[in-house]
């Protein structure tokens, strides 16, 4: 029988390490709670002084919860996702699950979770630093659920200091209104379609998704309530991007004049920028090797090569140096805040202060 030598603290024989000792205590549902294989007693009472204070601070969780996998609770996190984001923000997702995060930790009980391995793992993905953070994100995220639900007291992922810088953002690249003019007149039949990424900064998703009835010619206005996003090689028909997205956008008189040739002859319900064969257009590729309209149109304006996004930071730049303030440039391009705005175009309005303040000197 093993001998009790302190309330709750047992010493006990051991084949192969000699004398070992066990704590246990009483759980909040009046179950006994062991643990074995403490080689010295201190280290026993240790344990057993930690779980009582988790007890009284309200930081105790249930040791069985924590023996369930990553794995088992990553399909319910998942479905959270994929109920509350759009499907080109939740596939990401799901891919990070399947290539980078499932493969090492599936089938590790919670409570073998360390945020040393979690460095160490992190270290080893050999990909972009925006892969590597959204693979930490997936798992970290299910750790967190975790805590929310009683199964650790802590998350292990916190405080993670593996994670690679992320890559600096590139310098955009900001077309003249000469320049726009040029690719546009180079695009051919899809002159109406970058005129107005170019000058009104719609998203791509938001410009394909455009039906006849969305353009106001009189009013000079388009109205953005929709977006067609690809992902994966399927077409998906959301609302935009963020609440602001939805919004109307002025519409310059050249790119009326262009969307009035365009639209001529279509009903209200037909796709003012449609594919082919009538359906929502595809993104265009502007990647080495791709052969895509876009990319001929550039090399015969002389513009080097850039993404059709572009085109947005284009539209931005057009508008502030027109004298755009940064409260109508946030409601052009549908950002959710001033401040937003501000941070992506900051260099933008560097140059709107020098004109503010020629402006002052010359009162």
């Amino acid at each position: 029988m093993p001998k009790r030598t302190t309330r709750n603290v047992y010493s006990y024989d051991s084949v192969k390490h000699g004398t070992l000792w066990r704590a246990r205590y009483v759980s909040p549902s009046n179950r006994i709670v062991e643990k074995r294989g403490f080689l010295t007693k201190a280290e026993a009472e240790a344990w057993l002084t930690t779980e009582k204070s988790k007890l009284i601070t309200g930081d105790w969780t249930d040791p069985r919860k924590s023996t369930v996998t990553v794995g088992s609770l990553a399909p319910a996190w998942l479905d959270i996702k994929k109920r509350t984001l759009k499907p080109s923000a939740y596939k990401p997702l799901e891919t990070s699950w399947r290539l980078h995060v499932a493969p090492r930790w599936e089938r590790v009980p919670l409570r073998r979770v360390v945020n040393g391995d979690i460095a160490a793992w992190l270290s080893e993905i050999d990909r972009s630093p925006s892969i590597v953070h959204r693979a930490y994100g997936v798992l970290n995220g299910i750790l967190k659920q975790a805590v929310k639900d009683g199964r650790l007291g802590r998350n292990p992922a916190t405080g993670v200091d593996s994670l690679p810088r992320r890559r600096t953002r590139r310098i955009r690249r900001y077309l003249t209104q000469e320049e726009l003019r040029r690719v546009a007149d180079a695009s051919g039949s899809h002159r109406p379609l970058v005129l107005t990424l170019g000058y009104c900064g719609l998203r791509w998703g938001e410009a394909v998704a455009l039906k006849v009835a969305d353009v106001d010619l009189e009013k000079r206005r388009i109205t953005v309530h929709r977006s067609a996003v690809e992902v994966h090689g399927e077409i998906h028909l959301s609302t935009p991007k963020t609440d602001a997205s939805t919004r109307l956008v002025p519409l310059p008189a050249i790119v009326v004049e262009a969307l009035r040739a365009e639209m001529t002859g279509r009903r209200k319900s037909d796709l003012v920028f449609p594919g082919p064969t009538g359906e929502y257009m595809r993104r265009v590729r502007s990647s080495a090797g791709s052969k895509s309209w876009w990319k001929t149109a550039l090399k015969t304006a002389g513009v080097e090569t850039m993404v059709l996004h572009d085109l947005r930071h284009t539209a931005a730049s057009i508008a502030v140096n027109a004298g755009g303030n940064v409260k109508s440039v946030q409601r052009m391009l549908g950002h959710a805040s001033a401040a937003m705005t501000l941070d992506r175009y900051a260099d933008l309005f560097d140059d709107g202060l020098d004109r503010l303040l020629d402006q002052i000197d010359g009162v």
